[in-house]
């Protein structure tokens, strides 16, 4: 695979929920981090996406929030 966003952190498919057209994929890239992505359901349909599947998680913007307790 090759694509131009630099931010790539690749881990395993932990679950995922379809709702009416978008479903949260819920990616674990080790060290207990998961992040969760919002894609239509064709997207998941159309990269056949399953629980258990290697799977990369692309991060691509241009603004970068900070949060605090």
């Amino acid at each position: 695979m090759k694509i131009s966003a630099r931010n790539t952190l690749k881990g395993t498919i932990v679950d995922i929920v379809k709702g009416a057209t978008t479903s949260h994929v819920r990616i674990d890239i080790g060290g207990g981090a998961v992040v969760t992505a919002s894609i239509t359901n064709e997207a998941v349909d159309e990269l056949k996406l399953a629980v258990g599947r290697p799977a990369y998680a692309v991060v691509k913007g241009v603004d970068v929030s900070v949060g605090v307790d």
